[in-house]
């Protein structure tokens, strides 16, 4: 049977960051059959609408019976709320599969950050270095995460 990584491996920047976590750029409509067919059940998109895609991706989840999230994530514009949306799918997410993707890896690398610190007690380095193995590439990102994991860690506060 095939994995729900398997389903995605062809997507840019395709990783199994947690067990039920698979990160990556954007898919196809054939990878979110496969994902389907393999157990997802999320696919959380940080891509704004208007970016350009080779399918109408909200469309072909649902049809599919999947939960499709768009949390819109661009430079210039990074917020804690933003982030704390991104951080209760994923937490709520429990044992179902998620696939969390923007264009390339990178914006998920950034919103990875915090959920490695925060709910599954990495190290930041650590954190530092699975998020770029994700496809992170971008300080402003990196900063992003960073920041609101060390403003949000137990007794960090004002």
């Amino acid at each position: 049977m095939t994995t729900a990584f398997q389903a995605v491996s062809g997507v840019a920047n395709a990783c199994q960051i947690l067990p039920n976590v698979i990160s990556g750029g954007q898919p196809t409509a054939d990878q979110l059959k496969a994902l389907k067919a393999a157990g997802g059940d999320i696919v959380l998109d940080l891509r704004d609408p208007m970016e350009p895609r080779p399918v109408d991706e909200p469309a072909v989840v649902r049809e599919l019976g999947m939960e499709y999230v768009n949390i819109p994530v661009q430079a210039g514009a990074l917020n804690d709320a933003t982030l704390e949306r991104i951080l209760a799918v994923l937490r709520s997410a429990v044992d179902r599969t998620v696939f969390f993707h923007c264009g390339s890896g990178g914006r998920v690398g950034g919103a990875l950050i915090p959920h490695f610190i925060l709910d599954h007690g990495m190290e930041e380095q650590d954190a530092i270095d699975q998020a770029m193995r994700v496809g992170l590439r971008n300080a402003e990102y990196l900063e992003w995460g960073l920041d609101y994991a060390r403003r949000n860690q137990p007794g960090s506060g004002p």
